[in-house]
């Protein structure tokens, strides 16, 4: 079986981490075809033996993108697309009907109620997005959560499956020496406590509630992961609050690992969230984490995770100020992490690819 996984990008994000992750633990021969420019994690897939197909898109109008996918498409011969994230899903799925692919995935990773990847969700945007949709075969949703709100948008419940996001638990465990070295990296002494967030630096994500919470924690570090459209705000609140030595912007990472052995709790305030990969990761490296919304946690028996606390954001200043006092021991990894295990994910991909191949049109189309 040959696959072509089509994403927007390659940055650090939550879904590019996802693939990077997702693509060694497949059986099948796969490859990626990215829209626009290469991104950090570009390199690190090609490392794996994995080819990276840059398509150079250039903006959302750049229509003859489409060709180039389907160009690839045909002369590859790919038995299945699998997309990712909003804009390869409308242009892939597109160019994966024109070149006759056998099998048209999308998953979808980042979409709420009322943003779609950390941008305000439109009727065109949605117009779009329902359009395309019917181009593909199936769309895995990472969570029931993402059920409810395309259900909720018109897309038939039949045409969905629920795969949940994986990752491999032992790639994210405690490194004492990766924790040593990022705090010589980041400036940061063995003893500061250090409160992280990870994600894009986008409205939705609410770090700015995160920052807001610091003037009140003392010597406390806060370690920002990511970037986004929020950046420059977010540093000029640590201008206007007079905490700016204490916040340090890391950018994007490839190193999460690394990141997040560098912390002691990891905080994840975001209003809505799809899944919630930062909080399992944060989960497998054995940190407590504080957050506000998380399906990954939330759809899961209760005691699943038990270093995970929601904590909604008025209250984020004392829960971190009882931590700081006493800040606690790593954690074991719960249940949730060997739950979302991704050669689980790896397998039910795997196994739709399967069904859908040997599905009559009819009953792929349906």
């Amino acid at each position: 079986m040959k696959v072509l996984h089509v994403i927007t990008g390659l940055a650090a994000g939550g879904a590019e981490q996802q693939l990077r992750s997702l693509l060694p633990h497949l059986r099948a021969r796969c490859e990626v075809a990215v829209l626009t420019g290469r991104g950090a994690l570009a390199e690190a897939i090609e490392r794996t033996g994995v080819p990276v197909h840059h398509v150079g898109m250039r903006g959302n109008r750049d229509l003859r993108a489409v060709g180039r996918l389907a160009r690839l498409m045909r002369r590859q011969r790919y038995d299945v697309v699998h997309t990712h994230l909003y804009r390869a899903c409308v242009y892939g799925r597109l160019a994966a009907r024109l070149a006759r692919v056998p099998a048209i995935v999308a998953t979808e990773h980042s979409i709420g109620r009322e943003h779609i990847e950390g941008r305000r969700l439109t009727r065109p945007i949605r117009a779009l997005y329902l359009a395309s949709e019917r181009l593909g075969h199936r769309t895995v949703a990472v969570s029931p959560s993402v059920v409810e709100r395309l259900t909720a948008w018109g897309v038939p419940r039949r045409r969905m499956v629920v795969i949940p996001n994986g990752l491999d638990g032992a790639a994210f465990g405690f490194d004492p020496g990766l924790r040593r070295r990022a705090r010589e990296d980041l400036g940061l002494a063995t003893d500061t406590f250090v409160v992280g967030g990870v994600g894009r630096l986008e409205p939705v994500k609410r770090f700015d509630r995160l920052i807001a919470a610091m003037p009140s924690l003392g010597d406390t570090i806060l370690l920002l992961v990511g970037s986004g459209s929020c950046e420059q705000r977010l540093r000029e609140q640590t201008r206007a609050l007079g905490v700016e030595r204490r916040v340090r912007f890391a950018g994007e990472s490839p190193h999460v690992r690394a990141m997040l052995s560098a912390m002691d709790v990891l905080v994840a305030p975001s209003a809505e969230e799809t899944f919630g990969l930062a909080v399992v990761e944060a989960l497998a490296c054995g940190l407590p984490v504080l957050y506000d919304n998380c399906p990954a946690i939330d759809d899961l028996p209760p005691g699943s995770a038990p270093g995970a606390m929601r904590v909604p954001p008025d209250r984020l200043a004392a829960e971190l100020t009882r931590l700081a006092a006493r800040p606690p021991a790593r954690l074991a990894p719960p249940d949730a992490v060997r739950f979302y295990d991704v050669r689980r994910q790896a397998d039910q991909l795997e196994s739709l690819y399967q069904r859908l191949l040997g599905a009559t049109p009819t009953e792929k189309e349906r």
